[in-house]
């Protein structure tokens, strides 16, 4: 006890673990204090015999790393204890290794064995720590152990350590991933796992490894829906998400036939909902003749069981996985449905400001599409004056966003109130969102300008200014009716001092200039004496307003328009000078001017359209909702895509399971028995609801298809609510007897006989499996998981029967009725879940064996399963797959050393100003490569280099890979190098696509607009080009520029123009793209960049990518 003595003698006689740290302070005089000898008292601690102390020195270790201290220098004598008898010293152990065996590698691989003796202790915390400090080790040479111990690892008998197996699996998929293949194997296992403990850790392994291998879910589907409710939160989040894409791959979508009954209307989309209802079937009835051709839709019962499980997690109190459902059912769930998380979402608003954010994003893009959904919660949307700005922008563009001719009074009183805040910002957005509405709802058009008229004598400039702008947009529309506020306007040059909205004066007052004939010219000789102060933005509309007036009151401004001229064409700005050169040869004609001097009244006098005022989440929705792409609106990496639906319904009998044997009791086959006789007819046993559409249901031209449709998904969703009411034995009886007297006046005598019999013989057959199941009880793996097995079994047992169910009635139905029994009685002996063939219009005959042979069970799929290559062709899912990858030195020329790098577009940690660089190291020759370095490095001035840390052993057929940054100083010019190993030196160079000199930035649209005009004349490229066949919708072309170039997509309120923007990874400069593209396939564009050379070689790379 002396050590530990001494230790508190030390530390001031206070055990305690929050204690102050000492010796950090220099006014403390700590650092000359003998305090530095307190890691050696604790290194004393832990090489003590007694296990006392050990655990004393082990948890103030371990309250040090809680508290951020770093203990990485006790690693040699913490590692040492690794092999302690004692269990909490070993777990307390395992928790620092996992910490430190990453930064600590070397010393980490010398225990290496002792991990490996971990994995077998007894107790599954040991085994599970010890499996987390081997992944957590990561040298490539040890691959093969961490291999071995995940797989062993999947097979323990404890749900904990087959947890820690699929956390461990992305692990070693990073590390090294060419183990894929057989990683995956390691998945299949784990995802046929029936505890709730397993499914959210491996379902995001399967995310994170090898998310195309959809085919994987396929029979774990209706498992991972009913454990769905009873997972950890966060596994809640993961294979929601992951359900959600599966879903959109395997079902039609249930909103097909809205299309007929959407054109044209609002009201229908957004009214009330009794309204739209009785709307739509007015509409049903004039839509009959093309719906005739359509097949009415009918939900698949997995589909609908998919949405029955998660609904329930909306009253979840973690707000990710409410968030997870709403997005789900937004994407999957029939319109009719999706009502039911406006009311979860609401209450979410109440939590925290940066939950609030996130959950208003998602709101403000719903409400574009769904706008009825929110509006019984309008009040909600209210601004608080606690509220954040970025929060009070939000529930503004969702106020904006359910703005109709019922509410709109309401939300302009409220708008008239947060005028007055003393937030700017939030005032600014407060005047476009009224002009919003102004556009949107013709009837508050004039009582809107009015509001915004009034404000136009508020003392605050920012409000003036902002006022003048949204006015100009709302004039546009109707200007003959507004010449008052023109002139009023007009007398605001004197005071607004802000260019933006000086500028947009001018342009009024120029645009309608024959509405004031007398006060334009006045205006422009005001502007004309103060034009060499005034900023770009005005210069150039004072030009404009001096060129229209010349046109139409030459009399009057001819002189001045010349005076104004002139003070251009010295102007600074190159902009303003070719502006002036070029309005003087148009409007003043001189025998070298040509042809279009004729056509300059039609030039500058056409008459504009009137602008649309759009909200910036319009085009959002191809981004999954609450993905971090969604709330960037730029794809961030690792996103994946949101599946179109399918045309066709795929084969729904893929997600059958067969059951098999030695998982069934007598007491459940007892009630199956029951259960089998149920007569499916029984609609009131069903659970009818709103499964269909309304198409389904009011389409009188195809009634008795969709009636059938009904019954097939009441007897589905009941299938699947079975596993949840559980019935005592006396009620299934008497149920039981009623069943069997209706079945008894439906069949023959005969049929009842031979199922009497067959049942008998079942019984006989369960009794020996009985007493075979009694002598292995003992035996079994499975006690931990028992509960989860059976509630599992149970539910795939009245799966089963549901189906069995369904044969008999076709069985009934089809007029041969001899084969049919024996197919259902052959079925019925397998056990296993049978096809949904009534969907089928027509069922194929030779579909049976097939099936039977899908639906075996996993080890018959691991045994006896070949799939060739071309069928499972995985995609190394690396960083840099979605990249195009360049070869840097070719293994002939390597001497069997290939080199292979690409441009993985990560931020480069060390320096932001470089471009991160990632290379791939294959040793195909058959000796070992050594000390992979660089050396001799030549680049042009300015150019910087970080060189990869040295690879010092590459076996033969390993592969290696390591980061480089290089700072290429916004050129394209190679940086050259050496490539060197132990015995030869190659000379290699790099150069870059001007695409991968830039960085994502994102932009608001008037951000754009903004840089974009100060980026003209020589900083703008532009290029007319005609699109490849398969790049002419707006997907592909986004698609297409974002692979040529490193840039961020930019909302726009056109469909036909896409905006990209982003900077230059070294200077920062800004680059700006455009494609506007029309119907034939014809579009232009236009790049604007600050450095010219790079804007010209962007042009030419992305022309060709959308010509290709």
């Amino acid at each position: 006890m002396s050590a530990s003595s001494a230790f508190n003698d030390e530390k001031g006689g206070s055990s305690s673990v929050g204690e102050p740290e000492y010796g950090h302070d220099p006014a403390s005089g700590g650092i000359f204090s003998s305090d530095y000898k307190r890691h050696d008292d604790l290194k004393e601690m832990l090489d003590s015999n007694k296990d006392s102390l050990k655990l004393e020195a082990m948890k103030r270790i371990v309250a040090m790393i809680a508290r951020g201290k770093n203990a990485s220098d006790l690693f040699p004598a913490v590692v040492k204890n690794v092999a302690c008898k004692n269990i909490e010293v070993k777990k307390l152990v395992y928790v620092y290794l996992v910490r430190y065996a990453e930064e600590q590698q070397d010393l980490a691989l010398l225990s290496i064995s002792t991990f490996q003796r971990g994995l077998k202790d007894p107790n599954q915390l040991i085994r599970a720590s010890a499996l987390r400090v081997l992944s957590s080790i990561r040298v490539t040479i040890i691959v093969p152990i961490m291999m071995l111990a995940i797989k062993e690892a999947a097979s323990d008998m404890s749900p904990y350590v087959r947890k820690t197996a699929a956390h461990a699996i992305p692990k070693l998929y990073s590390l090294d991933p060419e183990q894929k293949d057989q990683l995956i194997e390691v998945i299949e296992k784990l995802l046929a796992d029936k505890t709730t403990l397993v499914a959210g850790s491996v379902v995001m392994a399967f995310e994170e490894v090898c998310p195309e291998r959809i085919e994987l879910i396929h029979k774990n589907y209706r498992k991972l829906c009913n454990l769905l409710i009873d997972v950890e939160e966060w596994g809640q989040v993961v294979i929601i998400n992951m359900l959600t894409r599966y879903a959109r791959t395997q079902f039609l979508n249930p909103n097909m036939n809205e299309s007929f009954l959407e054109e044209g209307s609002d009201k229908t989309f957004y009214g009330s909902d009794e309204d739209s209802d009785e709307e739509e079937e007015d509409k049903d009835k004039k839509a009959e003749a093309p719906m005739v051709k359509r097949k009415p839709y009918v939900m698949d019962p997995d589909h609908r069981l998919l949405l029955r499980n998660t609904k329930p997690l909306l009253q979840s109190r973690n707000a990710a996985v409410v968030m997870a459902v709403a997005q789900l059912y937004f994407h999957l769930a029939p319109k009719a449905e999706i009502g039911v998380i406006a009311k979860a979402l609401v209450r979410l608003l109440r939590s925290h400001s940066e939950v609030q954010y996130v959950v208003l994003q998602n709101v403000a893009t719903m409400s574009i599409k769904r706008r009825g959904m929110f509006e019984p919660y309008l009040k909600s949307f209210y601004i608080r004056s606690t509220d954040p700005t970025q929060i009070k922008i939000l529930k503004l563009e969702v106020l904006t966003n359910l703005a109709n001719e019922t509410n709109i009074s309401t939300i302009l009183r409220e708008f008239q109130t947060y005028i007055k805040s003393m937030d700017k910002d939030f005032v600014a957005a407060t005047i476009q969102a009224i002009g919003r509405c102004a556009t949107n709802i013709g009837e508050v058009r004039d009582t809107c300008l009015n509001g915004l008229v009034q404000l136009l004598s508020n003392r605050d400039e920012l409000v003036v200014a902002e006022s003048v702008v949204v006015i100009k947009k709302l004039l546009q529309m109707q200007p003959e009716k507004h010449s008052d506020i023109i002139k009023h306007m007009a007398k605001l040059t004197d005071n607004i001092q802000v260019p933006m909205a000086r500028a947009s004066i001018l342009w009024l007052i120029g645009e309608y200039c024959e509405h004031v004939p007398k006060i334009a010219p006045d205006v422009l000789r005001k502007m004309a004496k103060s034009f060499t102060n005034e900023e770009d933005i005005v210069k150039l509309q004072i030009i404009n307003l001096a060129a229209k007036l010349y046109l139409t009151n030459s009399k009057q401004t001819k002189l001045l328009t010349q005076y104004v001229l002139n003070l251009a064409k010295y102007d600074q700005n190159y902009d303003i000078r070719d502006r002036a050169r070029f309005i003087r040869q148009l409007i003043v004609p001189t025998e070298k001017s040509g042809a279009l001097s004729k056509y300059a009244k039609k030039l500058f006098l056409a008459i504009k359209p009137a602008p649309v005022l759009e909200s910036p989440f319009k085009d959002r929705d191809h981004f999954q909702l609450g993905s971090l792409s969604h709330l960037l609106n730029a794809k961030a990496g690792g996103y994946q895509e949101l599946p179109d639906w399918p045309e066709a319904a795929p084969d729904p009998c893929v997600r059958n399971v067969e059951v098999p044997e030695w998982t069934k009791c007598s007491s459940r086959e007892k009630r199956k028995e029951k259960k089998v006789d149920k007569p499916f007819y029984s609609d009131s046993d069903g659970e009818s609801g709103p499964t269909e559409s309304a198409d389904s249901e009011s389409d009188s031209a195809s009634g008795s298809e969709s009636g059938s449709g009904l019954e097939e998904s009441g007897s589905g969703s009941e299938s699947e609510e079975s596993e949840e009411g559980s019935e005592s034995e006396e009620e299934e009886e008497q149920k039981d007897k009623k069943k069997k007297k209706k079945i008894e006046l439906k069949k023959p005598v005969q049929e009842s006989e031979s199922e009497q019999s067959s049942e008998e013989e079942v019984r006989k057959h369960e009794r020996k499996n009985k007493q075979r199941k009694s002598v292995s009880e003992s035996e079994s793996d499975d006690e931990e998981e028992s509960e989860s097995e059976s509630s599992q079994s149970e539910s795939e047992d009245s799966e089963s029967e549901a189906e069995v169910k369904k044969k008999k009635k076709a069985a009934e139905t089809k007029p041969p009725p001899k084969p049919v029994k024996k197919e259902c009685k052959k079925e019925k002996k397998e056990m296993s879940l049978l096809d949904l063939d009534d969907f089928e219009p027509t069922p194929s005959p030779q579909a049976t064996p097939l099936n039977s042979f899908l639906s075996s069970s996993l080890v018959n799929d691991l045994e006896g399963l070949s799939l060739s290559d071309a069928v499972l062709s995985p995609a190394t899912i690396s960083p840099c797959s979605a990249l195009k990858s360049y070869e840097l030195l070719h293994r002939i020329t390597g001497e069997g050393l290939c080199v292979e790098y690409c441009f993985s577009r990560q931020p480069f940690p060390p320096d932001a100003n470089m471009v991160s660089v990632q290379m791939q190291f294959t040793n195909n020759a058959t000796s070992d490569t050594k000390n992979l370095h660089m050396e001799d490095v030549k680049l042009q001035s300015g150019m910087r280099v970080n060189e990869f840390t040295e690879i010092k052993l590459l076996p033969a057929g390993e592969t290696a890979s390591a980061v480089m940054g290089i700072d290429f100083c916004d050129s394209t010019q190679a940086a050259n190098f050496q490539l060197c190993t132990h015995r030869r030196k190659f000379f290699v160079s790099i150069q870059p696509p001007v695409g991968e000199l830039m960085r994502p930035v994102f932009l608001t649209e008037n951000e754009f607009k903004k840089e974009q005009g100060q980026l003209m004349g020589m900083n703008e490229i532009s290029e007319k080009l005609t699109l490849d066949v398969k790049c002419r919708n707006e997907h592909a072309i986004v698609q297409r520029v974002i692979t040529a170039a490193n840039l961020s997509r930019v909302p726009c309120g056109s469909d036909k123009e896409c905006r990209f923007g982003g900077r230059t990874v070294t200077s920062g400069s800004l680059v700006l793209a455009t494609v506007s593209s029309r119907e034939d396939g014809a579009a232009q564009l236009t790049v604007n960049c600050e450095k010219m050379v790079i804007g010209t070689m962007l042009v030419k790379d992305i022309l060709l990518a959308l010509t290709q």
